[in-house]
């Protein structure tokens, strides 16, 4: 458990770090990197894990993914499993709209998700850890691409990220994971997670509706999918309101439509695309076996056929009991219990972290940007206007690396998940 002596001269590593801690978030958001495409980001953090002495190994998850391994500074740590932070590197498909000196120099690109402010925070863990004569357990550093399209924390479990030296990682098999996410709706300088579910699954659809064509004054001589659509819109939201226990959270959103050519032409088809979120596994059995159910019939009711495709991609993202207990003994200790927030809720936002917490125990936490009386339309992620904040990087810096210096404890050397 971190002392206040400890605490302080962390602190002041940190803000020794912080200006140049800095200038890399700045870099990092002025190259945004698609999914799977973060080739010059991966570049920067092999490099400065080589500079640092920290052993690596990159080429995961179709290219970019880079492990980075810190050993314990004693015999008895290092028979342990290690402790991971996990950051995540990609960028969205947006076009940046802020003018500050740093945006996006790819156009149709931005950092609009926080994923820069992320990278520089494990970098930044990454060379206070390496500095610290102590480290009780070893220390697995896990720079993931593809958080946003490509399920790359799926690649990287399946290529051995978490496996130990033998079966395709590096150094010793991970026994637990942490990962974070910058979050606007939280305070600057407080940091928030739950036992449980955090974070939901997250389904998709597309739906082609074929019909029959014709003109738009004789539709007794069509099947018209625009009509199917509008029903299928509408009729889905039943699973929500009738097929789902109240007090149980279930979205069903369809998000996009496109269809027609002509104000006077019925068209022949129609495509429907959106997402569902879950928090529990039988949630998500019901709502998929409801859905193809619903829009299959609402399409014969027309006249139409219907064709699904629909992809189960995230799973829940839920926090281990004894990880979370472990990290809020830990970050309460480092940062003060008044800034380390029990959230009382889960969100239906959907993270990839969640496939780490599928085989080792694992805490996912949000860091709060939110500056103090910003504004109610104050930008938040997948905005134009988004931008990571820059003081919230020392508190996220010093969060990991209390979380990898307190990690003799028992609530998490003692493996996998249960």
């Amino acid at each position: 458990m971190p002392t206040a002596a400890d605490s302080q001269t962390l602190r002041s590593r940190i803000e020794s770090e912080l200006p140049a801690l800095i200038a890399r978030r700045h870099d990092l958001h002025a190259h945004p990197e698609l999914s799977f495409q973060e080739r010059r980001t991966s570049g920067i953090v092999q490099q400065e894990l080589s500079s640092l002495g920290i052993r690596f190994k990159a080429g995961y998850a179709k290219g970019p993914g880079v492990v980075g391994y810190l050993p314990a500074t004693t015999a008895q740590g290092n028979r342990l499993p290690a402790i991971a932070l996990r950051a995540d590197m990609d960028a969205l498909p947006m076009q940046e709209s802020a003018g500050r000196p740093y945006a996006s120099r790819h156009p149709g690109v931005m950092h609009a998700c926080g994923h820069d402010g992320h990278t520089t925070i494990l970098l930044g863990a990454a060379r206070v850890l390496a500095g610290t004569p102590h480290r009780p357990v070893p220390v697995t550093f896990v720079f993931q691409p593809a958080e946003e399209s490509g399920a790359g924390g799926e690649h990287m479990c399946l290529e051995g990220a978490l496996a130990g030296e033998t079966d395709g990682g590096i150094g010793n098999p991970v026994g637990s994971i942490f990962g974070l996410h910058g979050w606007p709706m939280l305070q600057l300088g407080q940091v928030a997670t739950r036992p449980g579910p955090l974070m939901a699954s997250v389904d998709d659809f597309v739906i082609r509706l074929e019909g029959v064509g014709g003109h738009a004054a004789y539709p007794h001589l069509s099947s018209d999918p625009v009509l199917a659509a509008a029903h299928v819109v509408t009729g889905v939201q039943s699973i929500v309101s009738r097929n789902v226990a109240p007090l149980d959270a279930v979205v069903c959103s369809v998000c996009m439509v496109h269809g027609g050519s002509a104000n006077n032409i019925i068209p022949m088809s129609v495509q429907l695309e959106g997402t569902i979120r879950t928090l529990k596994p039988a949630l998500r059995l019901l709502a998929r076996e409801r859905f193809i159910s619903i829009v299959e019939a609402t399409a014969r009711a027309h006249g139409c056929r219907a064709d699904i495709t629909y992809l189960e991609t995230y799973p829940v993202t839920c926090n281990d009991p004894r990880a979370t207990e472990y990290f809020f003994d830990i970050v309460r200790a480092a940062l003060g219990p008044g800034r380390v927030v029990e959230t009382d809720q889960p969100t239906m936002g959907g993270e990839d972290f969640s496939y780490y917490g599928n085989r080792v125990r694992s805490c996912f936490f949000f860091l709060g940007l939110r500056p103090p009386g910003a504004p109610a339309d104050h930008p938040s992620l997948h905005q134009p206007e988004f931008d990571f904040d820059d003081r919230a990087l020392p508190v996220g810096v010093e969060v990991m690396v209390s979380l990898a210096l307190g990690g003799a404890s028992p609530l998490v050397s003692g493996g996998g998940a249960d």
